[in-house]
């Protein structure tokens, strides 16, 4: 069974609006239960859908983030906000792959061609973004070892074996990058790029080893 959220918003805590939280409640667990989801979750408040920083929405992407919830289910979209707060919080939330689900739609959110359209944009800008920063680092490793740095070096635990060959990684060079604030997907992409064939699990998984050796 899939896993949902249900997420309740109305602008203002007058006594029409707690009226409408009611129905927004009851109708969503009527879909929920129409497409046999396993509610996790049920979050109500009372906020306007322009401001991003609101504790509805907190908890609404940290259960996606942490109970790995399949669908969520709204209203229509304008409970999850409003202008570009809308289309931001559209964009995180089908990025994670979880389904739309509303009652509007009477099913899964059908995106208008203009929202598609906007939210296409916004992940090959973010694509980009991401792109250019590998780069950057790239570049500044390269410049790095053609001043002298030897990454290789670094290398630790090279003679340690347990089943298969452990591979061999610059743990210092790691922990310098995430001192940087770069994850472990951006560590791994910067060490592939200086021919280290590793994965963003590896990166962690030393990591890990690494502050638990260092932290006892």
């Amino acid at each position: 069974m899939e896993k949902a959220i249900i997420y309740c918003r109305v602008s203002t805590n007058k006594q029409t609006q707690e009226t409408s939280l009611t129905r927004q409640k009851e109708e969503l667990l009527q879909l929920a239960n129409s497409y046999h989801f396993d509610v996790k979750k049920v979050v109500v408040e009372r906020a306007s859908g322009y401001d991003m920083d609101r504790d509805g929405i907190y908890e609404l992407l940290n259960e996606i983030k942490e109970q790995h919830i399949d669908a969520l289910l709204i209203q229509d979209e304008t409970r999850l906000g409003r202008g570009n707060a809308r289309i931001a919080l559209l964009h995180f939330i089908l990025k994670e792959q979880v389904k739309i689900y509303t009652v509007h739609h009477h099913g899964e959110l059908q995106l208008s061609e203009a929202d598609s359209m906007m939210l296409e944009i916004v992940s090959i800008v973010e694509e980009y973004q991401r792109k250019i920063h590998n780069l950057k680092i790239k570049r500044g490793m390269k410049r790095a070892i053609e001043e002298g740095y030897r990454p290789e070096r670094n290398l630790k635990n090279i003679h340690v074996s347990s089943g298969r060959e452990r591979k061999e990684i610059p743990i210092e060079e790691i922990i310098r990058l995430r001192q940087n604030n770069l994850t472990f997907s951006d560590i791994a992409a910067t060490l592939r790029g200086l021919g280290f064939d590793v994965s963003k699990a590896t990166v962690h998984r030393r990591y890990k080893e690494y502050m638990h050796n260092n932290l006892e």
